[in-house]
């Protein structure tokens, strides 16, 4: 089954609402409950995910755990600049650290919501 991260965001606040992978997701009285983990401007989180950080997230969640230097092997890129990267999406919480240490992506697909109407 698919795992998704959602964000959401306000016309008027220009916010992203990031929240937690699927699998923190809990089933309170047969209804989902979603925990936040909190709110980014959107020019921030446009900035945050980029190109080369969403190629980073694929490869992640493709590979499974991995240590920085040997995603910075899988990517062909400096380890420097994935470094880096990581830490940006860590920040976010699009990835997470494992027990051991090691950085890993838990979810498939990424949602968006853009309110073009202010409530």
């Amino acid at each position: 089954m698919a795992k998704t991260i959602a964000s959401q965001t306000e016309a008027l606040s220009k916010e992203v609402e990031i929240l937690v992978p699927a699998q923190d997701i809990a089933e309170i009285d047969g209804a989902k409950s979603k925990r936040h983990l909190g709110r980014v401007g959107l020019e921030s989180f446009m900035k945050t995910v980029t190109l080369r950080r969403f190629e980073l997230l694929k490869a992640l969640r493709k590979s499974g755990p991995q240590s920085v230097r040997a995603l910075s092997m899988l990517l062909k890129r400096d380890y420097k600049s994935v470094h880096g990267d990581v830490a940006k999406l860590l920040e976010i919480g699009l990835i997470d650290r494992t027990e051991s240490g090691l950085i890993e992506v838990t979810w498939d697909k990424v949602s968006a919501e853009l309110n073009l109407f202010a409530a």
